[in-house]
């Protein structure tokens, strides 16, 4: 089986995956299960089926802690173009030509790899057009300002629903890009 490159976060319902200080305070939902699906998304059981973590330097350090608590048997490769201030296990920096080493690490041997974030990174993975499949969590709030999930000039990309959730006012959505 090969392994697949899948975005996974959350959104603001105007587009936004994080405020413009890098903030996700408002990633929560709004406690109201009246609309709940029976089946809901599981985090852990997404996770069990990655290895590798792909983020961006800001996002890392905003979130790696977090990150490395919650998914410690991952590793994480953090893209930043500058040397790392800090060497933790299982946390490798990379740069130069990210979506090429990504692809080339496609091709080995293990589990999906996991794009966490960063909006530029996302960016680059976007119209590169090698993400396999998407899953967003689309948080009821609109933020008015931040930094947008979809920066443009994207090329198109077509898209199947494979699931849809409802969480405490969450929706989470999830495609595979048709090849």
């Amino acid at each position: 089986m090969e392994r697949k490159i899948i975005l996974n976060l959350a959104m603001s319902l105007d587009g936004y995956i994080a405020e413009n200080d890098g903030g996700y305070d408002w990633i929560k939902g709004d406690l109201d299960s009246q609309l709940n699906t029976l089946k809901s998304f599981d985090l852990s059981d997404f996770a069990s089926d990655v290895d590798t973590i792909v983020m961006g330097k800001t996002t890392y350090l905003e979130n790696g802690p977090i990150t490395r608590k919650n998914f410690p048997s991952q590793k994480i490769l953090v893209a930043s173009n500058k040397p790392l201030n800090f060497e933790l296990e299982k946390v490798e920096r990379i740069h130069g030509n990210i979506i090429q080493q990504i692809l080339e690490l496609k091709q080995t041997p293990g589990k999906n790899i996991w794009l966490f974030g960063g909006a530029l990174l996302t960016d680059n993975f976007i119209k590169a057009d090698i993400i396999d499949e998407y899953i967003v969590g689309i948080i009821p709030i609109i933020l008015g300002d931040g930094k947008k999930l979809f920066l443009g000039r994207n090329p198109r990309i077509q898209l199947h629903l494979t699931g849809n959730y409802v969480m405490d006012g969450i929706v989470i959505l999830t495609y595979e890009k048709i090849s």
